[in-house]
């Protein structure tokens, strides 16, 4: 990831408890325990753009993606974890929030297709828009990867 000499590398990895976004965080650890590159996982979430049933005002989707996160960190990692992994969650759509950390990092890996149902992570129109835009190199890996 990083040249010869320099400090080590970042790279973004999409999450959303898919298991194509487990595969890409699978691929992503093993990228960076060759160069000690630094690892953030990113969930995004975005409130939905219309309401089907009422919405229990003490609902917090942040707090939603933060578990999925949690969760897709402990069971493909256990207590494991890369030391140089860094958790995060970040309001805005799923496409715009990982091009954006894309600035800067040494390469982007997503899932081919995620899961629909949580406000729409990581589509796979996410994947595609990612591979078009993002600022580096990105890899996109399906859940067979």
């Amino acid at each position: 990831m990083s040249e010869q000499g320099a400090s080590a590398g970042r790279i973004v990895v999409g999450v959303d408890g898919s298991e194509s976004s487990k595969q890409a965080l699978r691929w992503a650890a093993r990228l960076a325990t060759g160069d000690g590159s630094r690892i953030e996982a990113i969930t995004a979430w975005e409130y939905p753009q219309a309401y089907s049933s009422p919405v229990d005002p003490n609902w917090r989707p942040d707090l939603d993606a933060q578990v999925i996160l949690d969760d897709t960190l402990r069971e493909v990692f256990g207590d494991d974890r890369p030391a140089a992994l860094v958790p995060i969650v970040r309001h805005g759509p799923p496409r715009t929030v990982l091009i954006e950390a894309s600035a800067g990092a040494d390469l982007l890996v997503v899932g081919s297709r995620g899961h629909g149902g949580f406000a729409g992570l990581l589509l796979g129109s996410v994947s595609s828009a990612c591979s078009e835009h993002a600022h580096c190199p990105v890899l996109v890996l399906h859940d067979k990867a």
